[in-house]
């Protein structure tokens, strides 16, 4: 049984089938898309950390105001996208390994919490948002509660 924390339309990760002791179905979307559409399964002993990591920095507010004050979501990341020095490092976003190794994500702070992000691997299953460039925007407080949601369930059946 899938269970799902979040909106779909925002941000959602969904914990599904367990394959193996270490490996579990997971899904996340955001902005109504299906980012974890090349490989969903991910190795817990490094996803749960990840994202429990990912949730202390949100709710630290530990993520960078927006680079490019003024800009479009879209125009921010193509401006990231083209950067190529260290300086677009700093909005990487979503370090959660293999699951999400087909988008290129970035977030950053704009009163709400703005994840942009768009698929870049040519074997991508819907070849028409190739290049697409997706945005969601959500309260930081409400992507952690999202996060520490799933990362729980996670470490409760990873002690049965």
């Amino acid at each position: 049984m899938t269970r799902r924390f979040g909106d779909r339309a925002t941000f959602a990760v969904e914990v599904g089938e367990v394959e193996s002791p270490t490996l579990r179905t997971i899904d996340v979307w955001a902005a109504g898309t299906h980012l974890t559409t090349d490989d969903n399964s991910a190795y817990l002993p490094s996803l749960r950390p990840a994202m429990r990591s990912t949730a202390a920095r949100i709710r630290r507010r530990d993520v960078p105001a927006c680079p490019y004050p003024g800009r479009s979501p879209e125009t921010v990341f193509r401006l990231l996208e083209q950067d190529g020095t260290e300086f677009r490092e700093r909005f990487w976003f979503l370090q959660w390994g293999e699951i999400l190794d087909n988008v290129s994500r970035y977030a950053y702070l704009d009163g709400d919490l703005v994840l942009v992000f768009s698929f870049w691997r040519p074997t991508h299953p819907v070849p028409d948002d190739l290049g697409a460039i997706f945005v969601a925007t959500l309260p930081p407080d409400e992507f952690t509660t999202t996060v520490l949601a799933a990362a729980d369930l996670l470490d409760a059946e990873s002690v049965r």
